[in-house]
């Protein structure tokens, strides 16, 4: 453990010279991380011998420390190990430069290093590429910091679910992987917490079959909610949609954003919609609107009245989906609006 009481102490000769000669930007260091530059003992040239031997040139090594100054206080036998370790997954050191150029915190987080390791292990065994480990690694890394015990008993209770709720044996492997894929975040969850909102759902009525419907349309996110958020947002939305439960029920199947988004986003996105004269009937129509966040519904709603569309008299479908889905959908209303109506070269109907 490293001492941040900064006021009675002075900064290490020896660690600043060793930086100046990598031409590291030494004010930088001093405007966030000064306390690394006060410890008696820093690594600075082992570290960076240990980064250039994977082949990152002084600008990169530069970079690196100074993104994350923290690096040169661990051991170079603590940087080896994390290094052999990371290459279990890397397709070389190129690509591992890379990484930690990028992510230098998630690299030279050392002191989780065997509960990382069997992670690894584990997932490779789970049969998840390489390549998807590495972006947990780099953007979940929190998830391998757990021992491999408490990862295998979330996926164990997910497994079992998953055949309870009638799934198959020979899909349930595929259905993991692609739930993890999208949300390694599933993984921080405890056991308990998945079963009792599974259960929560059950007991509002949705079928086996549509809650494994809603856990592949939500990634997994359904995990990190708890009952009472459920709860209230489900009520929201029966209130605002004057639905009966059964009708509230094919709504969420629709639109799971109104069992996953808390009361005041939902109110927030429904204000937005309806000052741009958009209906309650026109977004019951379409909920999947309310995914959207209300300076998207804005932006689309703009661009599709350039073009002449009143979004206020047709369907919502055209302000839906992903930026790639909006961008296909304005295209066509775009070239629709450019044909021309008289065609040229048409045969003319003249009658005689």
């Amino acid at each position: 453990s490293y001492t941040t009481d900064t006021k009675s102490r002075e900064e290490n000769k020896k660690t600043l010279e060793s930086l100046y000669s990598l031409s590291v930007d030494i004010t930088k260091i001093r405007r966030l991380k000064e306390w690394v530059l006060l410890q008696d003992v820093a690594y600075v040239k082992e570290i960076a011998g240990i980064l250039q031997e994977m082949g990152a040139d002084e600008p990169t090594v530069a970079n690196i420390i100074e993104r994350f100054p923290e690096a040169i206080l661990h051991t170079p036998a603590e940087i080896n190990s994390q290094r052999a370790l990371w290459q279990l997954v890397c397709q070389n050191e190129k690509q591992l430069i890379k990484l930690i150029e990028q992510f230098p915190e998630s690299f030279f987080t050392t002191e989780y290093h065997q509960n990382q390791k069997a992670n690894i292990l584990f997932f490779q065994e789970l049969g998840l590429k390489n390549n998807i480990i590495t972006r947990f690694l780099t953007s979940a890394p929190n998830i391998f910091y757990n021992p491999v015990e408490k990862n295998k008993n979330v996926i164990e209770t997910l497994q079992r679910n998953y055949l309870n709720l009638g799934g198959s044996e020979a899909n349930m492997k595929i259905w993991i992987l692609k739930l993890l894929s999208q949300n390694p975040f599933i993984l921080l969850n405890t056991s308990t917490a998945i079963q009792e909102n599974l259960e929560f759902l059950q007991k509002n009525d949705f079928t086996d079959q549509e809650v494994l419907q809603l856990l592949s349309k939500l990634k997994g996110f359904i995990f990190q909610l708890n009952s009472t958020t459920m709860q209230k947002s489900m009520l929201f939305s029966k209130n605002i949609f004057k639905c009966s439960d059964q009708e509230l029920k094919q709504l969420v199947l629709k639109c799971p954003a109104l069992l996953y988004y808390s009361v005041p986003v939902l109110e927030e996105r429904l204000e937005g919609l309806l000052k741009e004269g958009i209906s309650i009937a026109q977004i019951r129509e379409t909920p999947m609107v309310l995914e959207l966040t209300t300076q998207i519904v804005q932006y689309r709603i703009k661009k599709l009245s350039a073009l002449g569309y009143d979004i206020k008299s047709g369907n919502l479908e055209s302000l839906n989906g992903t930026k790639k889905d909006f961008e296909v959908t304005y295209g066509k209303i775009q070239s629709k609006k450019e044909r021309p109506i008289f065609n040229p070269v048409a045969p003319l109907h003249i009658e005689d």
